[in-house]
């Protein structure tokens, strides 16, 4: 890849991250969350649900913080926390679906605009994007 292309792809990322980063943070205002809020809720949703531990990894945020995440998380009624049913010292953290059925009109316009964009790409593009995002998120 050129110099160049490195260059462009680069900065349509940063505005990509940018545009997120800032839509996010005003859904969660307008939502009473903080961002970090908002972030666990997304965590919830794309790994169902999870141990503080897990969250704090994934997080890359201490324990006693993800803590009082889940705290205002519970108290919002976004998500409830659980005995594990197979290791009661466990606590399991879940998304209450029905207080989320608010949260994603919040994002439709958003939702709608991606499935426009993905609809105008190939097989072939789509695969090479899902390879490009995998690579990118690997640990």
């Amino acid at each position: 890849m050129s110099s160049v292309l490195h260059t462009e792809l680069g900065v349509a990322m940063r505005r990509f991250i940018a545009d997120v980063v800032i839509h996010n943070h005003r859904v969660a205002q307008e939502l009473g969350l903080s961002a970090s809020d908002s972030q666990f809720l997304t965590l919830l949703e794309t790994h169902g649900p999870l141990t503080p531990g897990r969250l704090a990894e994934l997080s890359r945020l201490t324990t006693g913080t993800v803590t009082g995440v889940l705290d205002r998380l519970e108290r919002g009624g976004y998500v409830r926390r659980d005995r594990d049913p197979h290791d009661r010292r466990k606590v399991i953290v879940t998304l209450e679906q029905a207080k989320l059925a608010g949260v994603g009109e919040h994002y439709r316009q958003h939702a709608e605009h991606l499935g426009a964009v993905l609809a105008r790409r190939s097989d072939a593009e789509l695969e090479v994007l899902v390879r490009f995002f995998d690579d990118l998120l690997a640990e």
